[in-house]
């Protein structure tokens, strides 16, 4: 298992860096969270050179931002020859091809065999908010239903959604009234499999709808079909069936959130295409504008034509810089098959992971669908014990060696792959060398 990777340049900051580290003490609000202490000077596909001249492997992709890398050729082009023609008009004044332009292809390539309409905004929390909102106004229910482990945002409904208090929520009350809990299906510690853990849990949802809030007073459920900061976990698709049967006999809005497992990201367009599911609305963000922020709610035409004229909007909803980076975006996937990218990067972490969690004792479960994967780092397979301390130390010593890593779960204790899918092999090959490493020399240390 020993593997001989040649120590990086990238060791620690370098004095650019270690300077700008000072600057955002001093100047930047503490809660705002940092990874490394990188500061990029420039980059381009899957990586990232700092201020000081210090090359990175980026696994992270901007938390799943950058599905077509860094900065890709046709998307700056399209983002310049766009501010060659104006910057903002806000689309609520006066209107742009773009929007409509964007709104045409996304009703186009987002799941639902019946008519649809669009709104765009900037953040994925914009888009929760702007679901929730849609959901109740068209039925004219309160409840909302939202999953263990889920992460939606840090706007005030979207932070009310997100089930982790430490370091989300802590401090921000009161939050949103008439949220519900429901069970995640997570098949890991509960040692079923997939198709039992999902049945569970969808009985265990039921029951939670039935006695403590009544189908007919349910708005929304809204669900992560893979849960991105929650621990990527993946909704089996037969729960993803009952969950859109339930949602259908009792007029409850099914949201599928795609914020982070949209855009190709799982080996399919969409990751409730898994399941064969169409949910009523999705929230799109991220990689759907390969860098820039833009975000959108797509759904069936009668529900997004709830709210009255006015009810949606913002003042840079859906910016003409950020539509002509997505048009291009989507150009770019659909032309480069980045749905197939996934899918070939997906079976190499697959392979790989499955060995490290043979083969190596705090590795105690790996997961996910296409290049939406992640490893679970615990103190040893037989009790399973989250392990935050050794996943922060392996995520720390991959910096040292030229790997930028995101954490994920509860515990932060999860390692997941949101790399952008146009890496070439050998950088795949290169990173996972890295992060082996890192593994083997922590759990080395662990057993010390």
């Amino acid at each position: 298992m020993a593997l001989q990777i040649e120590s990086s340049k990238a060791a620690g900051p370098g004095p650019r860096c270690q300077e700008y580290m000072s600057r955002r003490a001093a100047h930047v609000a503490r809660g705002v969270v940092n990874g490394p202490p990188v500061f990029a000077r420039h980059a381009s596909g899957a990586t990232i050179t700092d201020l000081d001249g210090r090359e990175y492997l980026d696994f992270a992709g901007g938390i799943g931002t950058l599905n077509v890398g860094h900065a890709h050729p046709e998307v700056v082009e399209a983002v310049k020859a766009q501010a060659d023609a104006y910057l903002h008009t806000c689309f609520n004044i006066v209107m742009y091809p773009g929007y409509i332009e964007l709104a045409e292809a996304l009703i186009e390539r987002v799941p639902g065999d019946w008519p649809k309409k669009v709104m765009l905004q900037s953040t994925g929390a914009e888009a929760i908010e702007n679901a929730i909102k849609i959901a109740r106004r068209a039925t004219g229910r309160a409840a909302v239903v939202a999953f263990e482990n889920a992460f939606h945002g840090r706007t005030f409904m979207a932070l009310s959604l997100t089930a982790k208090a430490p370091g989300y929520k802590t401090g921000f009350g009161p939050l949103a009234s008439e949220v519900y809990r429901a069970p995640f299906p997570v098949a890991y510690r509960s040692r079923d499999d997939a198709e039992a853990s999902g049945r569970h849990a969808f009985d265990r949802l039921r029951r939670m709808i039935e006695s403590e809030i009544g189908a007919d007073q349910v708005a929304a459920v809204v669900i992560e079909p893979v849960q991105g900061e929650g621990g990527f976990h993946v909704a089996p698709p037969e729960f993803m069936r009952s969950l859109r049967d339930y949602c259908t006999r009792h007029g409850i809005v099914l949201i599928a959130d795609e914020i982070q497992s949209g855009f190709c990201r799982t080996g399919h367009w969409f990751a409730t295409e898994h399941a064969g599911v169409q949910a009523d609305l999705y929230t799109l963000a991220k990689s759907m504008g390969g860098g820039m922020p833009i975000a959108a709610v797509v759904g069936r035409a009668e529900l997004m034509d709830a709210p009255d004229l006015g009810g949606l909007g913002g003042t840079y909803a859906g910016n003409p810089l950020s539509c002509a980076a997505a048009l291009a975006t989507l150009k770019v996937m659909a032309r480069d098959d980045y749905a197939g990218k996934a899918r070939r990067i997906g079976e190499i972490l697959e392979a790989r992971f499955a060995r490290w969690v043979r083969e190596i004792e705090i590795v105690g479960d790996a997961r996910g669908v296409g290049a939406m994967r992640a490893v679970e780092i615990v103190q040893d397979k037989a009790g399973a014990e989250p392990a935050s301390a050794l996943a922060a130390r392996i995520v720390q010593r991959a910096y040292e060696a030229g790997l930028i890593l995101v954490k994920a779960g509860f515990h932060g204790n999860v390692l997941r792959f949101l790399g952008p899918l146009c890496m070439s092999e050998a950088e795949l090959a290169r990173g996972l060398d890295i992060l082996e490493q890192a593994i083997v020399h922590v759990a080395g240390e662990a057993r010390a």
